[in-house]
């Protein structure tokens, strides 16, 4: 098998997969950003702690492995500390990982465009100052290009030509994170795609079928708290405890849980413009997976 991938940007660094000890019972939640990550950390919480109040922020529970705003021997030490089933958080594509048996990997995969129009918002709600300095990277020199309005940034990010390893949140990333997924679902089984519109339409199906491939029995008087706890409107109602924003990253912490829904990036192109996604992603992916992503 050859060595997995790596995957930089100034605040993440896949190589810090390197080396990392793997429990028997491990879950990796890796999904591109703003495509369900924290939706699917809380339900992962939700069936291990088995309660609708997590004792801890997902950030806790839940690190983000590969991101640099934390050094890697403190996220090291709080993952080998941890007593309870552990569930990692990552954006990095599964080709970046290291796949180990004893371990299930979630994917969540989210319409590009949708996925799209919320990294955009998300754009506007970082702190950007706070994490050029927990990463340390130097002060931009010369003043910035003004952000082009929302439909006029889509355009261009959905045109936008790049390999994968130098944009993961490019259209090229995105596909490609997706489509090295569904190919692996096929001859490991240790490999679970989930798509965020089932959470939308049917998340109490939804949140069992993932209780069923992690192992995990609940009772069943159990399950309607904790579906209701994984909804977006109960996240968004606990939000500056479920993401306890200590790092100052963010913004607004409810501002994160924004609308929550799709079809948003479909409202703001024109039928052409439409068209022009769909052959790009024709060109970028599977028949069958874009058949599954875009229904």
């Amino acid at each position: 098998m050859p060595p997995p991938v790596r995957y930089r940007s100034d605040e993440e660094d896949s190589g810090r997969w390197s080396g990392f000890p793997f429990r028997q019972g491990d879950i990796v939640i890796s999904t591109r950003s703003k495509s369900g990550t924290t939706w699917m950390q809380m339900i992962c919480a939700l069936l291990v702690f088995q309660t609708p109040d997590p004792p801890e922020p997902l950030s806790v529970m839940s690190p983000w492995l590969d991101h640099l705003v934390v050094p890697e021997d403190e996220v090291y030490a709080r993952l080998a500390a941890q007593r309870h089933r552990r569930f990692i958080k990552t954006h990095t594509p599964l080709d970046g990982v290291p796949i180990d048996a004893r371990t299930t990997y979630i994917v969540v995969a989210r319409h590009p465009l949708d996925m799209a129009v919320s990294l955009y918002h998300q754009g506007s709600n970082l702190d950007r100052e706070r994490i050029r300095a927990l990463t340390n990277q130097p002060e931009p020199s010369g003043s910035s290009a003004p952000r082009p309005p929302l439909r006029d940034w889509l355009l261009r990010w959905m045109d936008k030509d790049v390999a994968p390893v130098d944009e993961m949140d490019s259209l090229p990333g995105v596909m490609w994170h997706l489509s090295d997924a569904w190919r692996r679902r096929l001859r490991q089984p240790n490999v679970l795609l989930v798509h965020y519109d089932d959470l939308l339409g049917d998340l109490a199906g939804e949140m069992r079928r993932l209780a069923g491939a992690l192992g995990i029995s609940m009772p069943e008087e159990v399950w309607p708290a904790l579906v209701k706890a994984a909804t977006f409107d109960s996240m968004r109602s606990r939000a500056d405890r479920l993401l306890s924003n200590a790092g100052g990253l963010l913004k607004d912490t409810a501002a994160f849980f924004r609308r929550g829904a799709s079809g948003s990036g479909r409202e703001l192109l024109t039928d052409d413009e439409f068209a022009r996604y769909q052959e790009r992603t024709r060109q970028l992916a599977p028949p069958d997976l874009l058949e599954w992503l875009h229904r």
